[in-house]
């Protein structure tokens, strides 16, 4: 399949088109890595926004998202109404067609990175840190960022968003106003970073960050965009400076019960990698073992969310949720 010249692009993290369309606009740009690209101006207050994809190089469909809103706006940058920065992930795992290279990505942003530190991941998210850190400096309050993923188990909730809990309270109400126009269906507040890119964003600089789950891993060139109708029209209307549109769905709130670490390889859990996020589990049931450490559900009710046993001793294996609105 014929892919589009702005979809081919940004996958391949070539941003120099849509650069040189805003720098002619007399817009100043930058791209002070591969596959990363800000763009500011002189007019002000603006908002600052991170909009992030391909953190994993198997998430595909909003790569193509956002390479359409992004070629849209470069031919009309007047329209564009924030600073913006704009970084794809993982560019070489987005290549390959893979996850990731040596580790995943999403779990870089943290200071101490133990056995991963000279994976090729470590080096990516160093360059991913500076550029932010440069972009968000003298930036002003009104500070977000958006990292768009999709995901790789089938889920309750076809679209949800993990929103770190420690956001000042009118940065979280703007993005859970967003994520209602995005119909996004259930968000998670997060009360602790796994080494994630959006909780580093909403720690380090104060921003409305999110990662957000957008239904299910795709092939590039082969996802059906109409699923992403919702998300596409509110990212528009968020880098146009649009009025805020009545929400498409009220997304059911949900906060972390606990956080399942695999501590060695001998962790085990009691469903299998089939299992959709979001499913419920009742008190008392067994989650995994891990040796002498036994997870068991905690609350009348709990559901888990990203289920992962294949990953590294040490990391988060699942979450356990529990509604709260």
């Amino acid at each position: 399949m014929s892919l589009p010249d702005a979809v081919r692009a940004l996958a391949e993290a070539d941003l120099g088109g849509v650069a040189q369309r805003f720098l002619d606009a007399g817009f100043a740009v930058a791209l002070p890595a591969r596959g990363i690209m800000t763009i500011k101006s002189a007019a002000t207050p603006r908002a600052s926004v991170v909009l992030s994809v391909g953190v994993h190089g198997d998430e595909t469909g909003p790569i193509e998202v956002v390479a359409h809103v992004l070629d849209a706006l470069s031919h009309a940058p007047s329209e564009l109404a924030v600073d913006l920065m704009v970084c794809v992930g993982n560019v070489d795992a987005i290549a390959a067609g893979k996850r990731f290279i040596d580790a995943d990505l999403n779990r870089m942003f943290r200071p101490v990175r133990g056995a991963l530190a000279d994976a090729a991941e470590a080096a990516r998210a160093d360059t991913m840190v500076a550029a932010t850190e440069d972009f968000f400096a003298g930036a002003g309050l009104v500070r977000w960022h958006l990292d768009l993923h999709t995901a790789i188990r089938p889920s309750v909730y076809p679209t949800f968003a993990i929103v770190p809990d420690l956001i000042a309270d009118e940065g979280k109400a703007a993005l859970v106003a967003w994520l209602g126009q995005a119909a996004i269906g259930a968000i998670i507040m997060n009360p602790s970073s796994a080494g994630t890119y959006s909780y580093y964003s909403a720690e380090h600089h104060g921003a409305a960050a999110s990662t957000v789950e957008l239904g299910r891993v795709g092939v590039l060139g082969q996802n059906d965009l109409s699923q992403f109708a919702d998300v596409q029209a509110a990212l528009e209307g968020l880098l146009r400076g649009a009025a805020a549109r009545p929400a498409r769905t009220e997304p059911h709130v949900f906060k972390v019960a606990q956080e399942v670490i695999k501590l060695t390889d001998g962790f085990r859990m009691t469903f299998d990698r089939n299992t959709q996020n979001f499913t419920a589990l009742r008190q008392g049931d067994v989650i995994a073992t891990d040796g002498d450490t036994v997870y068991t559900v905690k609350h009348p009710e709990e559901l888990v969310v990203f289920p992962n046993p294949d990953v590294r001793a040490g990391l988060r294996a699942g979450l356990m949720v529990v509604r709260v609105n």
